[in-house]
């Protein structure tokens, strides 16, 4: 299963420190999963590039929104487990644009997820976010990472 964390607007720079930290996150998680980053200029290139590659296999959309789905570490894993054992090729993780995601946007997501109630900066929560998903993988494959505290 190859998981991407895509976001909407300009790639950061390498030597960003949250970059950085989002990278250091993807590269441990190639143990156990594909595991890539992307940036889209706009939300309409986002869709658009979804639409081109819907044709390699079962994608899954999760949009990262505000009012989404609040779920613990180990509700995270158990909700990547379910998607890696019914066969999906792909999920897509997306922070969006500065406005947030459209109703059409959010409409075409499998999941709505919230990091958190507090707003936080979009470098911040892809660095969060792939540290989740790194956790997430870790969980499902019994690495002492993760010990639940």
């Amino acid at each position: 299963m190859r998981l991407t964390l895509a976001h909407i607007g300009n790639r950061l720079a390498a030597s960003d420190p949250f970059e950085k930290l989002t990278q250091m996150w993807l590269e441990r998680m190639g143990n156990f999963a594909e595991a890539e980053s992307t940036a889209y200029r706009s939300a309409d290139a986002f869709f658009e590039s979804l639409t081109r590659t819907k044709k390699g296999g079962t994608q899954v959309l999760v949009l990262l929104d505000s009012r989404g789905k609040q779920m613990s570490s180990e509700e995270f894993a158990v909700w990547l487990g379910a998607r890696r054992d019914s066969g999906v090729a792909q999920i897509i993780f997306a922070i969006g644009p500065a406005s947030g995601w459209d109703d059409a946007a959010r409409k075409q997501a499998a999941l709505l997820l919230s990091l958190s109630n507090m707003t936080l900066a979009h470098a911040l929560a892809r660095a969060v976010l792939a540290e989740q998903i790194y956790r997430a993988t870790t969980i499902l494959t019994g690495h002492p990472y993760h010990t639940g505290h």
